[in-house]
C-alpha cells in the first residue's frame, strides 16, 4: 500500500509546497508510513496569516446564525468522514479504532454546541448613574468583538478533538484562524480540515500549516498579523511561546502532573476503577491523566491489591485491536518513560507490575512505595505508568500534591464531600474533581490550569469569550 501525500489549505486552494520537502509520518504500532504532510516555506506561512487576515473582515461582518451554519455544516461533513478520520488517528497516533471514533463524534458534538453557544453571547448596557460619581445620562454599550487571526497549535494525542476545539470557538466569534497541527497527528488534521473546506469554508478562513516547528515555529508565532496563539502541547514549548509572543495573548494548555488523593473513607474500589480509567487510557498520554496516587497510609494496602487487580484486566497491545494500553507516540517517550521507572526502582520503589517493553509498546507499571526523591513523582511521564506515594495525613497529601510545577487538576475520593471540598480549596490545580477520574469535559465546563499547566481559561463559552475583545461604545445623552 503506497502512503499519501497530503497537500495543505491556503486560501482555499489544496496546494504542494514549493520547498519540494515533505515530511513521513509513520506508525507508532509498526512504523510502517501512514503518510506525508507538506514541509511549508516561510514565504506560504505568511501567504497563510495574510490571506486570513483579508478573510476575516467580511466573516466578522455576518451575524451569529450565519457563522453557525458553517459550523453546523462542519459537524455534519465529520460524522460523513468518521470512519476515515478514525481510521487515520488510529494509524498515525496509535488510539484505539472505538476510542478515534469517539474522538470524531466528541469533536461534532463540540462544534455544534459551539454554533449554539455562539448565538448566546450577548453584549450589556451600563447606567452610569450606579456609580456615586456617574451620571444617569451616560450609557455604556459593551460589545465583543473577535480578535482577528488566531494561530491554532495542536497537540498529536487529540489530532481533531484538540484542533476543533480551538477553530469552533474562534470561527463562530468572527474570527480567521491559522491552523498549525502537530507534524504527528496533522494528517489526521488535514482530514478534519477537508470536512470544513466541504462545508462551504470561505477562502482564506481558516488555512492550514504543515512543517517541523523548528523550521518555521518561530516565523509563525511572532508573525505581526497574528492576534492571539492557542497552543496544546508541553509546558516548556508552551513557556517558550509566550515569551515569543511579547505582547499577543496566548492560551495554553500545558503538562500536568495530575494527584489522585485517597482518604480512609474513600470507596476503595471506585477509587481504583477511577484511577486505572484515568491513569492507563490512551496509556496515559493525555494531560489529565492520574499520574500520580497519595493515599492514606491505613488503607494503601487494600488500595494498592484492587489496582493492581484492575492493571492485569487492562488490554494491551495494538490500536487496531483496540486495546487500552497501546504503542506510545514514538521511541523517545518510551525511552522516557523506561527512565522514569529505572530511576524509581533503583531508589527502591516496589514494581508491582512486570515492568515489560516491546518496541514502543510499554506495559502498565504500578509502582509502590514511591518517595519524593524520585523523579516519578514530579515528572510528567506522558505513559503508562503509575506512582503510589504513601502518606501519614492528609495535610500531607497537600503539601505534596502542591509542590508540583504544575496545577492542572487533582481527584479527592472521600465520602465526606465537605472534606474534600476543604482540601480542594487548598490545591493549587484549576479544577477539583471529588469522587471522580480526572479528565477533560464535559466540553462546556471550564477548563484551565495553573502554575506550569497553562495560562487562560477553555470550555466553550469560555474559549468563544477568550477570542473576543470588549468594545466599549458611551452614549452621552442631553
Amino acid at each position: 500500500m503506497i502512503a499519501n501525500t497530503y497537500q495543505f489549505l491556503l486560501n482555499g486552494e489544496w496546494r504542494e509546497s514549493l520547498s519540494g520537502k515533505t515530511i513521513e509520518n509513520q506508525s507508532p504500532s509498526d512504523n510502517t508510513p501512514v503518510g506525508s504532510v507538506q514541509a511549508m516555506t516561510e514565504n506560504e506561512v505568511n501567504l497563510a496569516v495574510t490571506g486570513a487576515k483579508a478573510a476575516q473582515k467580511d466573516w466578522a461582518n455576518l451575524s451569529f446564525s450565519e457563522r453557525a451554519e458553517l459550523l453546523y455544516a462542519w459537524a455534519d461533513q465529520l460524522l460523513e468522514m468518521k470512519e476515515e478520520i478514525a481510521e487515520t488517528i488510529m494509524k498515525e497516533v496509535g488510539k484505539g479504532y472505538s476510542s478515534a471514533e469517539k474522538e470524531v463524534v466528541r469533536t461534532a458534538d463540540f462544534i455544534k454546541y459551539t454554533a449554539e453557544e455562539g448565538k448566546r453571547i450577548h453584549g450589556e448596557l451600563i447606567n452610569g448613574g450606579s456609580f456615586n460619581a456617574g451620571s444617569a445620562n451616560k450609557l455604556a454599550m459593551v460589545q465583543r468583538e473577535p480578535l482577528g487571526v488566531i494561530l491554532a497549535i495542536s497537540p498529536f494525542n487529540y489530532p481533531v478533538n484538540l484542533s476543533a476545539a480551538k477553530i469552533a470557538p474562534a470561527l463562530i466569534a468572527g474570527n480567521a484562524v491559522v491552523f498549525k497541527p502537530a507534524t504527528q497527528g496533522a494528517i489526521s488534521g488535514t482530514l478534519m480540515v477537508r470536512a470544513l473546506d466541504k462545508a462551504g469554508l470561505p477562502s482564506g478562513l481558516v488555512n492550514l500549516v504543515t512543517g517541523k516547528g523548528s523550521e518555521i515555529g518561530d516565523y509563525l508565532t511572532t508573525h505581526p498579523s497574528i492576534d492571539l496563539i492557542n497552543f496544546t502541547g508541553g509546558s516548556e514549548t508552551g513557556e517558550y511561546i509566550s515569551k515569543k509572543a511579547s505582547m499577543i495573548p496566548v492560551i495554553l494548555e500545558l503538562g500536568g502532573k495530575d494527584p489522585a488523593i485517597v482518604l480512609n473513607d474513600a470507596d476503595l474500589e471506585k477509587a481504583a476503577g477511577d484511577i486505572v480509567g484515568g491513569g492507563f487510557s490512551y496509556s496515559g498520554q493525555r494531560c489529565t491523566a492520574i499520574k500520580r496516587v497519595l493515599v492514606l497510609d491505613e488503607v494503601a494496602d487494600a488500595l494498592v491489591d484492587k489496582l493492581k487487580d484492575k492493571i492485569k484486566a487492562l488490554e494491551v497491545g495494538m490500536p487496531e485491536d483496540n486495546a487500552t494500553v497501546t504503542p506510545l507516540i514514538n521511541e523517545k517517550a518510551a525511552d522516557f518513560v523506561q527512565q522514569l521507572v529505572d530511576d524509581a526502582v533503583g531508589k527502591g520503589a516496589t514494581p508491582l507490575t512486570d515492568i515489560r517493553r516491546e518496541g514502543n509498546l510499554v506495559y502498565p507499571v504500578l509502582l509502590d512505595n514511591v518517595t519524593v526523591d524520585m523523579t516519578v513523582a514530579w515528572e510528567e511521564p506522558f505513559g503508562p505508568v503509575l506512582p503510589i506515594i504513601r502518606v501519614q495525613n492528609i495535610e500531607e497529601a497537600v503539601i505534596i500534591a502542591n509542590e508540583s510545577e504544575y496545577g492542572l487538576q487533582a481527584s479527592v475520593f472521600t465520602k465526606n464531600v465537605e472534606q474534600a471540598i476543604r482540601i480542594g480549596s487548598e490545591l493549587e490545580v484549576g479544577s477539583v474533581q471529588i469522587n471522580g477520574k480526572t479528565e477533560r469535559g464535559p466540553d462546556h465546563f471550564p477548563f484551565l490550569g495553573v502554575k506550569n499547566s497553562g495560562l487562560g481559561a477553555q470550555g466553550i463559552r469560555k474559549s468563544i469569550e477568550s477570542v473576543t475583545r470588549e468594545k466599549v461604545t458611551v452614549l452621552n445623552m442631553s
